[in-house]
């Protein structure tokens, strides 16, 4: 009997054995086939090169820089034998470039070094081409540097149209969790174009396969797909987009001119603007608190990120309301004696004397206040506001910038959402030239003429889909029939005596219409008070002036609008318009017959 259970022991014991035996070698065959192929197979990831973006024209706008990076080779800190050969190479590669920091590139290196990490490390990220030629033949020789080429983002045209095109910085952990193809470029669009249309212009990486022996050398690559990136082609003239940046020196503000038959725009900016170039390495220290603390707020894109008060230039909106309401017509008239009283108070006209017996058109051409006072009365906000929102107002253009703001349309419905309070008289009247709560973008107040001067809603852009139906049609054939009484108004307001543009364009060699208007200020944040120096607390106290328009009156083609912040330095809204027209005349898009 104890015969048998040795002979049965024994006889489980080797079944064991075999099984064991027979799951290492057939069963664990593919996992441990998948192991090998692991350590004898690398696969290197090829970063793609960013895409160029263009003007119209052909002219670039942004570009690549070629140049090369420097990397030493792992493993040279955790090991301690072999800190004193990463101290050289150090040594080396300042002795070529003394302008680098020793103790940065000493940290960068440590960061990355690790007994996991087999690939060198990326210290210097970029040296211009033209500085490397110098010593490219002494460094490549050593074996523990690594000199490869790169590419640094680059804008020919420095600060000219800065909020258009945005620029690159490096990505931070956020954008890299967000997009991957950034934590191989190092690099990510952060505002404008660039931002905007990032995942078109980085494009997709490509990859490396490729068989290596047990001291990680190559030995045969084994697939390859190469990186690409897309261009972008922009519909801004440059030519153009340089001239805003001349006329608008040493002032605030926003230009924007739109092609009204597809809403594409000619040409754009934000003033001041900045130099692009100084975010793609990192901007210094000193030049970040000069812009930061700039009263005038170079890094804000005003187009679509700045709000405003519209004042009069919305009044061609709230005419549309009256005439659409019935209970006003072209010919009604209301008499302008400087002011009207509503509880006690008085609402004052621009003019303090008042202008007299007014119609729609004049009213256009002079504006005049009370007459739109006293239509808005009438009519009521429960009108008024519809046809605004309708308009675009409190809504979003779709224009391809990114972060756009919507603004604000006073209502009695916004009124009690926001500050659960009833609406008031006083507030109809306030919103009917433009003023109290009611906030726009200078983007929106271009797509607004636009459909005005064409009597269609046109998306606006800077890069065309061309899949895209960028046209449609808000208003009916009522409101196109009341569109021309509006016109007549804004043609009197440039042409016609006591326009309020009539100096600038009584002579002008084609025929342009527009509507001028006044904003407030909106207070300073008490961080801004502390800055404004007293000599300077007039100017930035100065309401804003408006001056929105389109040419030629009868073929329109191109709209321009112009707001200045605080009335302008040197120049006015009006002359700023009135050049603008005249470039546009000299590089060819309007003809003069």
């Amino acid at each position: 009997m104890r015969l048998k259970l040795v002979y049965a022991f024994i006889f489980l014991f080797f079944v064991l054995i075999l099984s064991r035996v027979y799951y290492l070698s057939i069963k664990s065959n593919v996992y441990y086939e998948e192991l090998a192929k692991q350590n004898s197979v690398k696969t290197y990831m090829i970063e793609p090169v960013r895409g160029f973006i263009y003007d119209r024209r052909g002219d670039l706008l942004a570009i690549n820089e070629l140049g090369f990076s420097i990397s030493i080779k792992p493993y040279l800190h955790i090991r301690k034998k072999n800190r004193d050969i990463l101290d050289d190479e150090i040594f080396n590669i300042l002795q070529s470039f003394p302008d680098l920091n020793a103790s940065e590139l000493k940290r960068t290196y440590q960061k990355e070094d690790s007994y996991y990490n087999q690939d060198f490390i990326k210290v210097v990220d970029f040296i211009s081409y033209d500085e490397m030629m110098r010593h490219y033949s002494t460094l490549n020789l050593r074996k523990n540097l690594k000199i490869e080429p790169q590419v640094k983002r680059k804008y020919p045209y420095n600060e000219v149209a800065s909020h258009v095109i945005g620029y690159i910085g490096k990505a931070n952990t956020e954008d890299i969790n967000q997009n991957p193809i950034s934590k191989l470029t190092g690099y990510i669009g952060k505002s404008g174009i660039e931002r905007y249309y990032n995942e078109i212009l980085q494009g997709k990486e490509g990859y490396r396969e490729v068989r290596v022996n047990a001291l990680n050398k190559e030995i045969e690559e084994l697939s390859f797909k190469s990186a690409y990136s897309n261009d972008l082609n922009l519909s801004i003239d440059i030519r153009l987009q340089k001239y805003l940046s001349e006329i608008f020196a040493g002032n605030s503000g926003v230009a924007i001119v739109v092609d009204v038959s597809d809403g594409s725009i000619l040409a754009a900016g934000s003033f001041p603007e900045y130099n692009l170039n100084s975010f793609v390495e990192g901007i210094s220290v000193s030049e970040w608190k000069e812009l930061s603390n700039n009263l005038d707020h170079p890094f804000i894109n005003k187009m679509v990120n700045g709000l405003y008060p519209p004042g009069s230039v919305v009044k061609m909106g709230v005419a549309l309301s009256f005439l659409k309401s019935g209970l006003i017509s072209s010919a009604s008239t209301f008499t302008c004696d400087g002011f009207i009283e509503l509880g006690g108070r008085n609402f004052r006209c621009w003019n303090r004397s008042g202008h007299g017996h007014m119609n729609l058109k004049h009213a256009i051409q002079h504006s005049c206040d009370v007459y739109f006072y006293e239509g808005g009365l009438r009519v009521g906000i429960d009108r008024i506001a519809p046809t605004l929102l309708n308009m675009g107002f409190g809504s979003k253009t779709g224009v391809d910038l990114p972060s756009e703001f919507i603004g604000t349309v006073p209502s009695r419905e916004w009124k009690m959402l926001k500050y659960k309070r009833e609406w008031n008289a006083g507030e109809t009247l306030n919103t009917s030239i433009g003023q109290g709560s009611f906030l726009v973008t200078p983007m929106q107040i271009a797509r607004y003429t636009t459909q005005i001067a064409t009597a269609k809603d046109v998306r606006l852009h800077f890069v065309k889909n061309a899949d895209e139906n960028l046209t449609k049609d808000i208003f009916s054939q009522n409101e196109k029939n009341f569109l021309p009484y509006i016109k007549e108004g804004m043609y009197a307001v440039m042409n016609e005596p006591g326009g309020t543009a009539y100096r600038y364009f009584s002579s002008f060699p084609i025929k342009v219409a527009g509507k001028t208007g006044t904003a407030q200020v909106i207070n300073f944040s008490q961080a801004e008070k502390k800055n404004i120096k007293e000599s300077d607390l007039e100017y930035y106290t100065r309401s804003h002036t408006w001056l929105s328009s389109y040419a030629p009156y009868k073929n329109p083609k191109y709209s321009v609008t112009v707001l200045l912040e605080h009335g302008g330095r040197n120049t006015t809204s009006a002359k700023i318009t009135a050049d603008i027209y005249k470039k546009l005349i000299e590089l060819g898009y309007i003809s003069v017959k």
